[in-house]
């Protein structure tokens, strides 16, 4: 975001002029902007503000929310450069996963008994929205078991808010490539057809190797992939195809029968409008754009 120039075109379409990028003022019109549109900038239904962590805990948590899988979130923020986000973070990270029933009946409160019974504690997360980071921060997130995302913001003049990943871990023990790939290969146990577990391998080597921050969330009816939010879903295998949910726009593409479908307002598991179904090797390397479009649009 640093790095990043934004031009706005004149009027007249005969020049440009640079939109200069800024801090906020005060660290509440982040935090603030950040909540009114949680679900739309992060993916994650907003809770609580300021939240309370009780007289012998001492802190006072900056929001709370619960993302697209249902893995219990904290947003810390920070105006500009902040050596102590993540460990605060961390301090309340740790007295969230202490506090489980209390936040359960915060959800069920805010978001109905459903949302409360299928809140996914393996893989609690922690955002922190800051100014920027230091490498220190970056190393110093890679080296904890918990997952956490550091983002950057920018304002751009009066009406333009821009957030940069600048480092995303998804937490738990560190696994080798041959380990990885058995836990894929067992995704496709139930179905007694090599061609179809190397097809979810194949689609699990493309979507990891989009890019560098994509993190792996299992739940029991999907498995999602995340930057800063879901890009992509893949279902358990059926007996000839795998379909997986994208963040695409069904309206931007032409669907094509028996390969792409929009199911935007239809039930499935998941997160996306835009269904892919893949049945062979050549499949998924016609869907790599879409693959793409997706991980971008995260």
């Amino acid at each position: 975001m640093v790095a990043l120039k934004l031009f706005r075109r004149d009027a007249t379409k005969s020049g440009v002029t640079e939109v200069t990028p800024r801090l906020a003022e005060v660290e509440a019109d982040v935090q603030g902007l950040v909540e009114e549109n949680m679900e739309a900038l992060l993916g994650v239904r907003f809770l609580a503000r300021e939240y309370g962590t009780g007289p012998a805990h001492g802190g006072r948590i900056d929001s709370l929310g619960l993302d697209e899988n249902g893995s219990p979130v904290i947003v810390e923020y920070k105006r500009g450069v902040d050596a102590g986000v993540i460990n605060q973070g961390l301090f309340y990270l740790s007295w969230l996963v202490d506090h489980r029933a209390e936040f359960e009946h915060l959800v069920r409160d805010r978001l109905g008994a459903p949302a409360a019974s299928q809140v996914l504690w393996s893989s609690p997360r922690l955002i922190c929205i800051a100014g920027d980071f230091t490498r220190y921060d970056v190393h110093a997130v890679r080296e904890h078991r918990r997952a956490i995302d550091l983002v950057r913001y920018r304002f751009f003049g009066s009406d333009l808010l821009g957030l940069e990943t600048v480092a995303s871990v998804s937490g738990g023990t560190r696994v080798n490539g041959q380990t990885r790939r058995q836990t894929v290969a067992q995704a496709a146990a139930d179905v007694q057809d090599t061609s179809m577990a190397e097809l979810v391998s194949a689609v699990d080597e493309a979507l990891l190797g989009l890019g560098e921050g994509v993190n792996r969330v299992e739940r029991k009816t999907y498995r999602a992939y995340q930057r800063l939010r879901n890009f992509a879903c893949v279902c358990p295998p059926q007996r000839n195809k795998l379909l997986v949910y994208l963040k695409v726009d069904p309206k931007e593409i032409d669907l094509v029968p028996g390969f792409t479908r929009d199911v935007s307002g239809l039930g499935h598991h998941g997160t996306g409008d835009l269904e892919v179904q893949l049945r062979t090797p050549r499949d998924v390397e016609r869907a790599r754009d879409l693959f793409r479009a997706s991980y971008a649009a995260a």
